[in-house]
């Protein structure tokens, strides 16, 4: 395997990709196209409802629905799917995995761009091994759990066991969850994902969790703890044996409520591993609700925080949500990561329940109280909350994703969302493509990327990016749990801000009957929920570098980096442009795990260098990545910025790690050369402090 993958040069041809020189770096211009819309490209899933909704069925059914129904009406009752990125089978193209309800399979799209040269899919989930039609799935996240060189699945279930999915190296799975002991009981679980904590070059488990029953809703309505679960850390020792360290390692001792409520299980809806300080190791971030339950400001209290877990390097965790500036209560949905002003720190976005949800309850709502944004990292391990700026709005989100969507050199920020309420459905989300403007973490809603398909109509949650037709733009994967196509009617929210997301609305379940806190059903039937496969245009000229880092455990013995190279941290800095960091994170979002390729738009630039921190603490540096490379990037256990006796000294860790790796076939000579000449590149502009 070469640093410049054949498999750049392979896609190239299928799609006829040729690589010119970029005149001007284009802000947006970048527009989407729906390729599963209406059954196209070989998509054809469809939600599944839950069990429970035949509950919601029976309250609907009643003369009159009243406010304390609403406590006892089911959550998520058409299910709560999620969508992961991974290429299942090794053939250089990313596939779908997308969660369904029980009695119907959950869906393995095959990505058949590198059979064919056009992205089209086709459904291998049964054939494959990866279906679990018996489960009510959930969430989802992928990583090589057993460091044999392919993703594995691990899926989440509503009120019964996880299943995690082992790849079987032919594009085919082996369900392991019991000889694992990964079921990790029967919660209800929302968001996964995978880094490895402790670093001993094995990937662990992270489950967020919700509540313990979705059949009604009194940890929203009634009580703010006594019904949440605590989230779960399982740590893998090895040979896809996993241990339950949730409490030892420190999950379990939140913080930044009241004294007495400190320790409680938090409603998490979203959870990630992530090096969000840089210092090496992985990091464990947790966005909660506040729902139902009045705030502080409101008289009551805040129990829906954005938790830091931050690691001691030892995979032992300290909740200093408090003293980093992330303990702002909010109903927090979903998770994304980057750097968002390119300063060289980790940034975050969280969804929210948004500006416009709580308004026919609660006419004293605050703008801004319940608003989708970005935190920014102040590199003290701070965080600064700058608003919402020029959008001055926000809406209802679940899924979300930080990236250079445009290619024009600054990340952007993607996020969907709907709920349904019990007596209304949100829908407020259009689909969100925020523009960043030149670095300054200043978004402009770019409402002409989004495709024809009408997302204010789709209940989406679970929603993941990725590169799928190997053109150096970003795509978009989205999955809804029901949908509200015409002529179902949207009514518009009685509040206006002055923001361009004033077009939110909500579909009536229900009717008011004139008498105070008393509805009947409305009649409006909702379908099933579905994918939706967004191709971008690819066509503003902008260049582009894509980075997969390969961790070395199992073939150096210094190495401490899992082979998917989950937890590195990986910043580009194109010729006189701006840094930007692309962390490799297993999940996050809402239920869904992007592509764990590092993606970089160039805008003008043809070139630049690739800096990777591992897990561990090592760095290494590539000069000279040129626009349109696909760049696979071995760790090399030799630091540039440790503390080397002489540069001898560093070189020689440096020849030996790449002679192995070449012996091992991770890269060949012309590569090797490559990577020697940048790592004492490095090692010298660091000691003069270039």
């Amino acid at each position: 395997m070469g640093i410049i993958t054949t498999r750049r040069i392979a896609l190239a041809l299928l799609v006829g990709l040729i690589v010119t020189p970029h005149r001007a770096s284009a802000d947006g211009g970048i527009t989407f196209t729906d390729i599963a819309a209406h059954g196209g490209a070989g998509i054809t899933y469809s939600r599944g409802e839950s069990p429970r909704d035949a509950i919601f069925d029976q309250l609907k059914s009643q003369p009159v629905y009243t406010m304390a129904d609403v406590a006892i009406t089911p959550l998520k009752s058409r299910g709560a799917p999620g969508v992961a990125i991974l290429d299942h089978d090794g053939d250089g193209d990313e596939d779908i995995y997308v969660t369904n309800g029980p009695g119907r399979a959950n869906s393995l799209y095959s990505n058949q761009l590198r059979e064919s040269g056009v992205t089209t899919f086709i459904d291998v989930g049964v054939a494959a091994g990866t279906a679990l039609q018996a489960q009510d799935s959930t969430g989802v996240c992928v990583g090589d759990t057993d460091n044999d060189g392919d993703d594995d699945i691990y899926v989440l279930g509503a009120g019964e066991p996880n299943r995690l999915l082992v790849n079987d190296g032919d594009g085919t799975f082996t369900d392991v969850t019991g000889q694992s002991e990964v079921g990790a009981g029967s919660h209800y679980s929302t968001t996964c994902s995978m880094a490895d904590v402790d670093l001993d070059g094995y990937i662990d488990l992270i489950i967020g969790n919700s509540y313990d029953s979705w059949d009604h809703q009194f940890a929203i309505f009634v009580e703010p703890y006594a019904f949440n679960e605590h989230n779960q850390l399982l740590m893998n020792i090895g040979a896809n044996a996993f241990v339950d360290v949730s409490a030892g390692a420190g999950l379990e001792a939140t913080s930044g409520f009241t004294p007495a409520a400190d320790g409680s299980p938090t409603l998490t809806w979203a959870i990630a591993a992530i090096d969000i300080d840089q210092d090496g190791d992985a990091d464990i971030v947790h966005a909660d609700d506040q729902a139902a339950v009045p705030t502080a400001a409101q008289g009551g209290f805040d129990r829906g925080v954005i938790h830091l877990m931050q690691n001691d390097g030892t995979g032992i965790f300290s909740d200093v949500s408090d003293a980093v500036g992330l303990n702002q209560q909010g109903s927090w949905m979903g998770l994304s990561f980057g750097d968002l002003n390119c300063d060289g720190n980790i940034d975050l976005f969280a969804t929210n329940i948004g500006d416009y949800m709580f308004t026919p309850v609660n006419p004293a709502y605050v703008l801004g109280d319940g608003a989708s944004r970005w935190f920014l990292g102040n590199g003290d391990g701070t965080f600064t909350d700058p608003g919402v700026g020029s959008t001055v709005a926000s809406v209802f989100g679940w899924g979300t994703g930080i990236s250079d969507y445009d290619n024009d050199g600054d990340q952007d920020i993607i996020y969907h969302g709907g709920l349904n309420v019990g007596p209304f459905v949100d829908a407020s989300n259009p689909g969100v493509w925020l523009q960043n403007q030149a670095c300054g973490a200043d978004f402009v809603w770019d409402d002409a990327a989004t495709s024809d398909t009408d997302h204010q109509r789709r209940n989406v949650h679970g929603m993941a990016t990725a590169d799928l037709n190997g053109d150096g733009f970003v795509d978009v994967v989205s999955v809804s749990n029901f949908n509200e196509p015409e002529p179902i009617p949207l009514v518009p929210y009685e509040v206006s801000y002055g923001s361009v997301f004033d077009i939110a609305a909500i579909v009536p379940t229900f009717i008011p009957t004139g008498n105070p806190g008393e509805w009947v059903f409305s009649g409006i039937e909702l379908p099933d929920g579905d994918l939706s496969v967004e191709l971008s245009s690819g066509d503003n000229g902008n260049g582009w570098v894509k980075v997969d880092p390969v961790g070395s455990v199992g073939t150096l013995p210094e190495a401490r980096t899992n082979r998917g190279g989950i937890g590195a941290v990986v910043s580009f800095t194109p010729r006189r442009g701006a840094t930007v960091i692309a962390p490799i994170v297993s999940g996050a979002s809402y239920g869904s795990s992007h592509s764990q390729t590092a993606h970089f738009g160039l805008g003008n630039a043809k070139r630049g260098t690739v800096d990777i921190l591992w897990p561990g603490g090592t760095r290494n540096r590539l000069y000279g990545v040129r626009d349109g490379s696909v760049v696979t990037f071995p760790e090399i256990p030799c630091s540039y910025d440790g503390s080397w006796p002489s540069a001898g000294a560093y070189a020689r860790c440096v020849k030996k790690a790449l002679a192995t790796l070449q012996s091992a076939g991770l890269v060949g000579s012309q590569q090797r050369g490559r990577l020697a000449s940048s790592a004492m590149r490095a090692f010298h502009e660091h000691r003069r402090g270039d």
